[in-house]
């Protein structure tokens, strides 16, 4: 039983994670997810939410059995694995934080050009200048910041609300009846990155005195919040965004690479919609870069200071932010892109599949074996599809441009004219 002193940190540990959870994964969750439909969506987010908690409990019972201060995932994976675990991990750390930067970077400038109407060609500029501003940040030093981080999460739940309220009157009925089931492993990436907070799982489990019932429930509390949150989201923006080609579409904002907040303020023509979503689009990136950054910064300054023997401050900070920012330069509309590979490969392979052979490497009996070959499967299916989908070997195409709603997605063939000669 949960004693009532542990339930504040429980408490503020659950928030700490869907504050997570809400982040730039939350703004692409309509655009892939819509493409499949609401109710495949639904299922693939308990699915895969399900998946997600698996993992994060596998890592969660590793970092209570070893009770260190410094735990971190390649030396656990080398434990288990060896040293091709240990560079697998490393690799694929590299390829989320990096993908992350590049992400809330291109996500960011898409937002502001879009929601201010200013000229593409000024995304550019646009794109340094949240650069500077967040990158700035990343470098001070950050304890004022991080202080008031329930504020900022708190700030983000009342303009989310906002969005959300202002947003359920454009709801389109019909537009749930639509489901490609068979577009549904595309928007399997965005999922998997928006339940995505294992990062953090040895600070949870630190501050929760390595309590794993405490450090369960937890999770399961910020976990489900999570889930609520972005299966709102996500039943308002299929609501409101047309199901078809047209300039403020699903199909054009994926196509386009663009977050859901910008068609759907283009459909809305709300003021407050837009300064909601500003707000809280500008809040989930700074806080997600802040600490993606700082992340991939003690990352970096590790293998140059401890595996290379280099000490060179500036080399490091270059080394960290200068590849995202010129990959943001030279492609601006690869936002979806970069949450897709981060998703389907980054985490679904550092976070999903690895945990998953050390479940099946410690338990040996059978329903747990079972257990663990299923969820090992399930992301090993979704790293197979991003591979091909990413290297052109599948070609998953959405069919919501063949879909009309007053007819129920029922596709009539073109019969072709019958010409009766006259008698």
């Amino acid at each position: 039983m949960t004693k009532p002193s542990q339930l504040v940190p429980a408490l503020t540990i659950s928030l700490l994670i869907v504050g997570n959870l809400i982040g730039v994964g939350i703004l692409a969750l309509p655009i892939n997810t819509g493409l499949a439909g609401l109710m495949p969506t639904i299922l693939g987010m308990l699915v895969l939410g399900g998946a997600m908690f698996f993992s994060a409990l596998i890592l969660s019972e590793e970092a209570v059995a070893s009770k260190q201060d410094t735990f971190n995932f390649p030396s656990l994976y080398q434990q288990y694995l060896g040293t091709a675990g240990k560079w697998v991990a490393v690799l694929t750390n590299i390829l989320i934080l990096y993908g992350l930067l590049v992400a809330y970077l291109t996500g960011g400038a898409t937002i502001l050009t879009n929601l201010f109407d200013l000229p593409q060609t000024y995304k550019w500029i646009v794109t340094l200048g949240l650069f500077v501003v967040v990158t700035g940040v990343t470098l001070m030093n950050v304890s004022l910041i991080l202080k008031y981080n329930t504020f900022i999460m708190i700030t983000l739940f009342v303009f989310f609300i906002i969005m959300v309220v202002i947003g359920e009157p454009h709801v389109v009925v019909n537009h749930y009846s639509f489901a490609d089931w068979n577009f549904l492993p595309v928007a399997a990436p965005i999922i998997v990155t928006a339940f995505h907070f294992h990062n953090i799982i040895p600070n949870i489990c630190k501050t929760l005195d390595w309590n794993f019932t405490l450090i369960w429930k937890s999770i399961l509390a910020g976990m489900i919040i999570g889930l609520l949150m972005n299966g709102v989201w996500v039943q308002v923006g299929i609501g409101v965004l047309p199901m078809d080609s047209s300039p403020n579409s699903l199909l054009t904002a994926f196509n386009q690479n663009l977050p859901a907040t910008v068609p759907m303020f283009h459909i809305m023509h709300s003021r407050m919609f837009m300064i909601a979503a500003l707000v809280f689009s500008l809040l989930a990136i700074m806080s997600s870069y802040l600490a993606n950054g700082m992340g991939l910064l003690g990352f970096i300054q590790d293998m140059t200071e401890n595996h290379l023997h280099i000490k060179n401050h500036a080399l490091v900070v270059a080394v960290t932010f200068i590849p995202p920012l010129a990959i943001a330069l030279v492609w601006p509309e690869v936002f979806l892109t970069a949450i897709n590979i981060v998703g389907g490969v980054g985490i679904v392979i550092l976070f999903g599949i690895l945990p998953c052979i050390i479940f099946i490497m410690k338990h040996k009996t059978l329903p747990r074996r079972i257990l663990g070959v299923l969820m090992l499967c399930l992301f090993l299916f979704c790293l197979a599809f991003e591979i091909g989908q990413e290297t052109g070997m599948l070609q998953i195409k959405p069919e919501i441009e063949y879909w009309n709603p007053d007819v129920h997605h029922i596709q009539i063939p073109n019969v072709p004219e019958v010409h009766i000669p006259k008698q």
